[in-house]
């Protein structure tokens, strides 16, 4: 199919989580009124736990105090699914995506998001996979890429957060998507290498073209 349709990236370099939150309702309002693209915005965050729809403080394993000791923030928000971090290292990725016109379909959307991740992870000849009822992407039994969603009026926001070279120790204060502290693992760990920020950015535009079929602008 010839890509036609026209998307843009959207690029926040490290954001603070609530802003970058403020930012993505804006531009799903501009969406819903048709004053904007579909846009896929590109972040990372300082240490932040962020608990959705499908969790809550059970999955936390230490106290607000001890987050607040390590400059941890924590948030309850409106995505899908449990417990995650977000972290300098990590690619997150929130697509402000018009769902009416891709059928209202919303597990193909995950399914998209996560073949976003999967077509990434062979330019490093890794083998990036589903679990059967559960959202994200495992390598193995570990889980590279966590992902929930929330929509509004059929625009999607909220999004994925692909561990790049993220501080692994962070994900021992929290059971992550309900999982052992210890079921998480990043391109760096995988690999043994530094990850290329520059190039990992143009091989997710260029996973992101393929599957949402779209031509992205920056």
């Amino acid at each position: 199919m010839t890509t036609t349709t026209k998307a843009r990236i959207f690029d926040l370099g490290l954001s603070d989580y609530d802003k970058a939150h403020q930012l993505q309702l804006q531009m799903v309002e501009k969406r819903i009124a048709g004053e904007a693209q579909d846009t896929f915005i590109f972040t990372s965050h300082p240490p932040t736990i962020t608990i959705g729809r499908g969790g809550g403080n059970n999955n936390v394993l230490v106290s607000d105090e001890i987050l607040a000791q390590k400059g941890v923030k924590k948030y309850e928000v409106e995505r899908g699914g449990d417990v995650t971090f977000h972290g300098p290292g990590q690619q997150v990725i929130y697509p402000i995506v018009d769902l009416e016109q891709r059928g209202r379909d919303l597990h193909k959307f995950l399914r998209d998001l996560e073949e976003v991740v999967i077509i990434f992870l062979k330019n490093y000849n890794i083998v990036g996979e589903r679990s059967v009822g559960k959202t994200g992407v495992w390598v193995g039994d570990k889980k590279i890429c966590a992902i929930g969603i929330a929509v509004k009026r059929w625009v999607s926001y909220h999004g994925l957060a692909l561990n790049l070279d993220t501080d692994l120790n962070y994900f021992q204060l929290i059971n992550p998507c309900g999982f052992a502290p210890d079921s998480v693992t990043s391109l760096e760990q995988l690999t043994g290498k530094a990850t290329d920020k520059a190039k990992a950015f143009f091989q997710l535009t260029n996973a992101l073209e393929q599957v949402f079929e779209v031509q992205i602008t920056l």
